[in-house]
């Protein structure tokens, strides 16, 4: 790979010469312009508005535009009298935890190899370093004309330097977030929680770009003079959410559906059932009102049954009583008329 740029790493008092090479390139279909009545193609040419003749690049320079709108000329010598230490070094300046770095301020990426023999052995000892520490360096360097700043790492046994943005570089989200007031139920981030596993973990080698595919594919069809095939419309409605818990319910049974293809369906914790509480409370209050009644019918049967027994009580206590009385009388009579007949004799 093509290096852009040649320096050296300030590990302290270590210099490890190094050239940087990008770490990524674009696969981007690029498009030229063209006047759309004969074909021809469209290209800028670069005019100085003062003689309004074309420049070539070699007299073209810098300047600095006022604020009153006069240039103010800049020439490559007075950036290079510039006091600027990391003109050619990229210098380390501090060692932190990699999460104390916000993905947002990562900008480009670069790869850092070793530029000859000798840096080989103080190249592998930053990079063992590195990995032992388990952070990552902040460091400050200079590239295109400017001072940038920049985070060290080591991927696959080699040093990747990725820039950053300046701290004041990065906006505030203020006003970004929602202003309206918003509550969210557990069901729908139960919901949301079931979709999150059942999507799962993704390679990311195997994601592509369709988009470039199928640019890629319509310019061949062309190229050998047939017609593309028509692509299928997007789908209606995206972004107009009109039933979230509906939207979150499908989406789960879509994913689940198309990891099912792939042999691979991910476990989704059941969610708990709004109805069940009540349902559940209704077969207790009915088995409840079932044991009362059952209750209730088996003290009215004792009630019943104990009510008889008195009466019957009752009963044979009256006959005896209607027995004694009529012994007792009978009794009385005798008597009497055993005391007639003494008295006639």
């Amino acid at each position: 790979m093509r290096s852009i740029w040649n320096g050296a790493i300030s590990f302290g008092l270590v210099s490890i010469p190094i050239k940087l090479v990008n770490a990524t390139e674009s696969h981007s279909v690029a498009f030229r312009q063209i006047h759309t009545a004969d074909g021809g193609r469209i290209r800028y040419r670069k005019v100085c508005e003062l003689e309004e003749t074309e420049v070539a690049t070699s007299e073209i320079g810098k300047a600095y535009e006022d604020a009153d709108g006069s240039l103010i000329p800049i020439t490559d010598e007075d950036l290079a009298s510039l006091p600027l230490p990391t003109a050619k070094t990229i210098e380390i300046v501090a060692f932190v935890p990699a999460n104390e770095i916000d993905p947002i301020q990562i900008d480009a990426a670069y790869y850092l190899a070793a530029n000859g023999v000798p840096a080989a052995k103080p190249y592998t000892l930053l990079c063992e370093a590195l990995k032992r520490s388990q952070k990552v360096a902040i460091a400050k360097f200079a590239l295109r004309g400017r001072e940038r700043l920049g985070m060290l790492r080591v991927v696959d046994d080699v040093i990747a330097m990725h820039g950053l943005l300046w701290p004041d570089e990065i906006r505030t989200p203020e006003g970004i977030a929602p202003q309206t007031e918003v509550t969210v139920r557990e069901a729908e981030l139960d919901l949301a929680d079931a979709l999150m596993n059942t999507l799962g973990e993704v390679e990311l080698d195997s994601l592509h770009d369709e988009y470039r595919e199928a640019v890629e594919a319509m310019i061949a069809a062309k190229v050998e003079g047939g017609v593309a095939a028509p692509q299928a419309p997007p789908e209606e409605g995206r972004g107009k959410v009109i039933d979230l818990m509906a939207a979150l319910e499908k989406s789960v049974r879509a994913a689940k559906e198309a990891r099912g293809e792939e042999g691979e369906v991910a476990e989704v914790t059941a969610l708990k059932s709004r109805s069940a509480p009540k349902t559940s409370g209704t077969r207790k209050s009915t088995a409840t009102t079932a044991k009362k009644t059952a209750a209730k019918k088996t003290a009215a049967t004792k009630s019943t049954a104990t009510a008889a027994k008195k009466s019957a009580a009752k009963k044979t206590a009256a006959k005896s009583t209607a027995k004694s009385a009529a012994k007792s009388t009978e009794k009385s009579t005798a008597k009497k008329a055993t005391a007639r007949k003494r008295s006639s004799a």
